[in-house]
């Protein structure tokens, strides 16, 4: 009853989604106005139904219903509830049920909240996000539908992949797609504001603080898959480029562009065609990312859907959403104004800079994603990985840096630096010059070995992080404004995750050995002792697990145990690192098969600040999210001043009228 109950709710959403475009398309009409108030309820109501489908899905996971096909699949009785719950999306259907969940409920939340806007411009919002909507309700209900029944119910279900039974499933993909659906509402204004021609600030306004959202989810989805990765899959490593891995980063890399100019406009009313054009460039990464990951056409522990099919499903909805999107745009692009200009040496200038460094690392990323699956089709295998991504990318990363710490120095519209002005903005920044230099000199006289991009990296990590902090330079720190503060501490997380990085290149060390109980190595600082090997077992695993105690520059030694798991439902192996975490660094055990002389093979790693990546990747997320923080206050103060006039011109119209 539960999943007929859903997957009716689901239809009745889908067709509150066709009413809700065919209202918002008739509302632009002259002669339609009279349903215009149609389209905010209908949008809300979208939204409640879908939810409660989700609703009816998770509660046919945690009960085990094994009548249900995709329960079935991807769960299992004697699961552990949190798995139960993460089997919801950690499955094609599932996962795209949530996709359009927070879809439809995101748009019942603008037709909530929303009053800065044209009535007319957030009808074409809505209407614009419903057509987006109603290609997922589509996908979902004609190819993926998740409420299928057996004929007969399973005598037990299938169970989850052992690499996704983790806690980290249970965060990771709802926040990534909290970020790829903000995109979609980002992609709706855009479209929206373009079927109006009203490209300006009250657009941009309007828009900002979905940005800033999505932009934040996406930071935390991506930092914290990257730390999933990093301990679940047992290689040491924290970004592999893997193509599904690139598949979120493209969206982060348009959203941070959109970001910047989106606050451009919303508050100098410049930038107009690169706020739009990015909208739909940020969007259009997420169904790139759909794409890659749902149609079949990739081998990874992300990709769910192996179906052909659905892949061309997905890609004639890409050609639509898209190709539309670009088409309106190059209809209305004679009505997007220059809007204001600005000089070579301003603020707005910086940051175009940046946001074309940010486009061409895009460019990079998605040429290396998509090259080797076109040259497969061809016949013709090749790899791409780190020697092309990395040189590659700081060749537009490293001069974004620099002029990340420059830029938030330099005035609106125009600036000039002769004068008092020169020693105000040149004096801190050559003495963070003075700094990144000082690094590199001391990295290549003392490391020498080190390889160029990671001193480089370290160089600009130096000098960046104080040069994040030189906005506040002369302010009063209580009344400095909640965005400001999210720009510095968002800078100052990418020199905090950059300084990670580049540590963790340069200084690694890593060491496989094949060892005995009571055999000893040497990992860098630590000194590591294997004391024994025995059977463990977990609520839906058994495992082999090593005792290793490791001491670091012979103080007492730490106690950790690396295993290797096994898991019956489905069947599957996966390892689980230890790790022991100091102010300095990581040290990384993992252990491996036993060979034929009894010895285990065991690796360990010393990795020197590693934990500064995700350090860096939260403070980011913190700095976006103070960030938004201030522009809702500055709205709600701007929406309650707007109200408060309103009143009084009312009151005095009723006393000229009394008198």
């Amino acid at each position: 009853m539960i999943a007929e109950l859903g997957l009716a709710v689901l239809w009745m959403a889908a067709a509150l989604a066709v009413l809700q475009l065919v209202a918002g398309v008739l509302a632009l009409r002259p002669e339609g106005r009279q349903i215009a108030g149609l389209v905010r309820p209908v949008a809300v109501m979208q939204g409640v139904l879908v939810a409660a489908a989700l609703a009816a899905l998770i509660t046919l996971f945690l009960t085990t219903d094994l009548s249900v096909k995709l329960v079935a699949e991807n769960s299992h009785s004697m699961k552990p509830f949190i798995f139960k719950l993460a089997g919801t999306w950690g499955n094609h259907e599932g996962s795209m049920l949530l996709w359009v969940t927070i879809m439809a409920v995101a748009g019942g939340f603008v037709a909530l909240i929303e009053k800065r806007l044209p009535e007319n411009t957030l009808i074409a919002t809505l209407a614009g996000q419903s057509f987006v909507s109603l290609g997922f309700y589509a996908f979902l209900l004609l190819s993926s539908n998740p409420f299928q029944r057996l004929p007969e119910p399973a005598p037990e279900g299938a169970g989850l992949n052992p690499l996704l039974q983790d806690i980290g499933l249970a965060f990771h993909p709802p926040t990534l797609y909290v970020g790829y659906v903000g995109l979609s509402i980002a992609f709706s204004f855009a479209v929206g504001a373009l079927v109006t021609r009203d490209v300006g600030p009250a657009f941009a306004r309007a828009m900002r603080p979905w940005v800033l959202g999505a932009w934040i989810f996406l930071t935390l989805g991506i930092t914290a898959g990257s730390y999933w990765a990093y301990y679940t899959l047992g290689w040491g490593g924290w970004w592999f480029w893997d193509p599904v891995e690139n598949a979120s980063l493209m969206p982060w890399l348009a959203a941070t562009a959109l970001l910047h100019s989106c606050s451009v406009l919303a508050s100098r009313n410049a930038l107009k065609a690169w706020t739009v054009m990015l909208g739909v460039i940020a969007f259009s990464m997420s169904m790139v990312g759909t794409f890659l990951v749902r149609s079949g056409i990739l081998t990874s522990v992300h990709a769910f859907a192996v179906d052909p099919e659905r892949g061309s499903f997905i890609l004639a909805l890409l050609a639509i959403y898209i190709g539309g999107a670009l088409t309106l745009f190059g209809l209305r692009a004679s009505t997007v104004t220059e809007g204001a200009r600005f000089s070579f040496v301003s603020r707005e200038a910086s940051l175009v800079f940046n946001n074309v460094m940010l486009c061409g690392i895009l460019g990079i990323v998605l040429v290396g994603t998509l090259y080797p699956l076109l040259t497969e089709a061809m016949g013709v295998k090749v790899s791409v990985g780190p020697p092309y991504f990395n040189p590659v990318s700081a060749v537009f990363a490293i001069p974004m840096m620099l002029v990340m710490g420059v830029g938030p120095l330099l005035r609106w519209r125009q600036d000039s630096l002769d004068g008092k002005r020169a020693g105000r903005v040149t004096l801190p920044v050559g003495v963070c010059a003075l700094l990144s230099a000082a690094v590199l000199l001391g990295v290549e006289l003392m490391a020498p070995q080190i390889k160029l991009l990671p001193a480089l990296g370290l160089a600009i990590a130096a000098g960046l992080a104080p040069a994040s902090f030189l906005p506040l330079r002369g302010r009063n720190l209580r009344r400095t404004p909640l965005a400001t503060w999210g720009m510095v501490f968002g800078h100052f997380g990418i020199a905090v995750a950059l300084f990670g990085m580049a540590s963790e290149s340069a200084f690694s060390t890593e060491r496989l050995a094949a060892m005995r109980p009571g055999d000893t190595q040497q990992v860098g600082p630590y000194t590591v002792k294997l004391e024994g090997i025995g059977p463990v077992a977990g609520p839906n695993w058994t495992a082999l697990e090593a005792t290793v105690s490791a001491s670091y520059a012979g103080a007492a030694p730490a106690i950790l145990h690396p295993q290797a798991r096994t898991f019956s439902n489905p069947p599957g192996n996966r390892t689980e690192s230890a790790l022991k975490t100091r102010w300095n660094g990581q040290l990384y055990a993992v252990l491996g098969e036993e060979g034929e002389d009894s010895r285990w093979q065991m690796r360990f790693w010393w990795k020197p600040f590693v934990p500064m990546i995700w350090y860096g990747g939260a403070l980011i997320a913190f700095g976006g999210l103070l960030a938004l923080l201030g522009r809702v206050a500055a709205d709600v103060r701007r929406l309650v001043a707007t109200g408060k006039i309103a009143y009084r011109r009312s009151r005095k119209a009723q006393l000229g009228v009394g008198q």
